[in-house]
């Protein structure tokens, strides 16, 4: 059974950092691209980073090039989403993915973790 995981969520001041962590098991997670999602509250979800199998490939969205950075360990089965300079409009539920290549991960990903909140102030 898949697990994914998400960890490293919580409170920031408006300009501050975080950085998001996700486990995954029961897959073979260097086979796997990862993507980072988030949901506020009345929005659809969005996919704001992506990393492909070798780590060679990333996407970002719009909203989030140039401040947020996603990287994976493959010896902890994990992938890290950097976040820096944060806004106010960054406040969501933010979603852990995995699908088999980069662009399904960010267009249709098979396993979901139950996400972690981050709430930016102002």
């Amino acid at each position: 059974q898949v697990h994914v995981v998400e960890s490293g969520g919580g409170l920031v001041q408006a300009g501050g950092s975080l950085r998001l962590s996700c486990a995954a098991s029961g897959l073979t997670f260097s086979r796997y691209a990862m993507g980072w999602f988030r949901q506020a509250p009345g929005k659809e979800r969005e996919c704001v980073a992506a990393i492909s199998v070798s780590g060679g490939g990333t996407y970002y969205a719009d909203s989030v090039k140039g401040r947020f950075t996603i990287s994976r360990g493959n010896a902890k089965n994990t992938v890290y989403l950097q976040m820096n300079s944060l806004k106010p409009e960054d406040t969501a539920v933010y979603y852990c993915a995995a699908d088999q290549t980069l662009r399904t991960v960010i267009d249709t990903s098979r396993y979901w973790g139950q996400g972690t909140q981050v709430t930016v102030s102002s």
